[in-house]
Formats: structure tokens, sequence, C-alpha cells
């Protein structure tokens, strides 16, 4: 039991879903009754292994869990979440929509319940209202990088590239050393023809993660863009000289990528063409 309960403390503490151990560890606390000796841990140890069970499908083992929680602490927005999410596993969306929105009734500012709201609305198919949604959560809770990204793909689901852009902008304001988000931007950034802002943000995945390919291609179509066009009279704009030293830097770059494998030469020759030809 001592371990079982490490382990899932563990799990709780490092935000892991791991529903299939959950269930395994568990399943025997709750059955045999051990749960109980955990004291104050073992509230949460109903919650953890409800959860999981409504993740691996034993809805037997949820609700039993569910009923331990609503016994103990009646009433509460807590147990009620659970209930939603037992509602939404069971297919009855809407009915699982009513007890989020009476939870954020008492209480915009639960997290949990309006996070639900917003992957239930989008899995209703209604985008415009887990928009709506989103963006009400964000302006309380604007420091949460995740809620920015999924506002982020939202806008993206509805050809909105302005919206999304902006919503990375707050993404990076949060998470400026990580360069998956970079890329992201950057790429909204080319969707949008925003060709110069874009090869920054390229520049930038590369720098911190070295010889990234995404990286490496989206600075050769910007470079290969911006030496085709007209001079920039923006001072601020990269020279042409700087973008060929850019575009050359890349492509040797991706030549080294490419050629570090055991692919036949010819292959590696095919490759080294068509980079050069971006």
């Amino acid at each position: 039991m001592v371990n079982a309960a490490k382990v899932l403390q563990d799990l709780r503490a490092s935000a892991e879903r791991k529903p299939d151990v959950v269930v395994r560890l568990g399943k025997s606390l709750v059955q045999s009754g051990a749960v109980k000796k955990l004291d104050a841990d073992a509230w949460l140890v109903y919650e953890q292994v409800a959860i999981a069970a409504l993740d691996v499908g034993d809805d037997e083992l949820a609700q039993r869990c569910i009923k331990a929680l609503e016994e103990k602490f009646p009433g509460s927005a807590r147990v009620q979440r659970l209930h939603g999410m037992q509602l939404e596993a069971e297919g009855k969306l809407t009915e699982a929509s009513e007890i989020y929105k009476a939870i954020l009734v008492e209480d915009e500012t639960n997290v949990l319940a309006a996070k639900r709201q917003v992957v239930l609305l989008r899995a209703m198919g209604l985008p415009s209202d887990a928009i709506s949604a989103l963006v009400k959560y964000l302006d309380i809770n604007y420091t949460d990088f995740e809620g920015w990204l999924q506002l982020a793909d939202l806008y993206l689901e509805e050809l909105m590239y302005a919206q999304a852009a902006f919503c990375m902008e707050e993404v990076l304001m949060l998470q400026p050393q990580n360069h998956v988000f970079h890329l992201k931007y950057g790429e909204i950034l080319y969707t949008q023809d925003n060709i110069q802002l874009a090869l920054k943000q390229f520049c930038r995945v590369v720098e911190l993660c070295k010889d990234h390919v995404r990286g490496l291609y989206g600075i050769k179509l910007c470079t290969s863009r911006l030496m085709k066009a007209a001079p920039s009279k923006d001072p601020a704009a990269t020279s042409q000289d700087d973008l060929k030293a850019i575009d050359l830097l890349a492509t040797e770059r991706l030549v080294a990528v490419y050629g570090s494998g055991n692919a036949a030469p010819s292959t590696k020759a095919a490759c080294t063409k068509w980079i050069e030809s971006l």
C-alpha cells in the first residue's frame, strides 16, 4: 500500500497523466478500503483515481470514487466537476455543459471548470463559443500559456491568423525559451505573408535548437522570398547581403544534416540539389 500511495503521490506532484498506472495502483487501494488509511491524502487519491478511471473507461470504479467524495464533500464544485466529466464519458455533453455553467456562475474563477467547458464546447463543434469561453478565462488567468496556445489553435481552425499570432505573442512573453513556440509563431507569420518577422522567428528557433530542420527550412523559404522581392525601403529590414549569407548558412546546415546519415551518395546529391533550389 505504501509503495502504491507513493507512486500516486509522485504522479500528482509531476502532473503526469498515466491513467492505466493510476487505475492499476489505485483500484486495489479503493476496493480494499486501504485508501482510508491515507488520512488527508485519501481524498486526493479518490479524485485522482476517479479521473483516471474515466480515462480508461472503468465506469464502476469512477462512480465508486465520486460517491465517496460526494459523501465527504456534499455540494463541492470539485466533485460537481467530476460529475460533469462522468457525463462527458457517457456522451451526455449537454448535461455536462450545464454542470460546468452552474459552477462558473457560482465562481467564474474556477480554473478546472472553465477548462472543461472549453474542451466540451470544442467537442460539441461550437468553436465560436469555445473561443468566447477561453477569452473570458484568459481575461482572468492571463499567465496560463497553455490557455493561450489552445486559443491560438482555435483561431487557426477558423483561419483567423492575426488573432492566432497575437496569442502566440502572449505565449512567447510567458515562455520565451521554447523553440517550438517560436516555430509556431514563425509559421503563422509566414502564412500572413509577414516574411521579415517570420525570418527572425525561424532564426530564433535555430538559435535555441541547433540544426532544427523545420527552422532551417523556414529560413530558406523566407530568404528565398525576400531575395526575389524588390529591396525594402525599411531601414530595419534585412539587407540583401545578409539575406544571402543567412540563406547560404541555412543551406550548408541542411546539407550537413541530410549528409550525416547512411543514405546513398545519389540520395544525398538529390537532397542537396533540392535544398539549394529552395
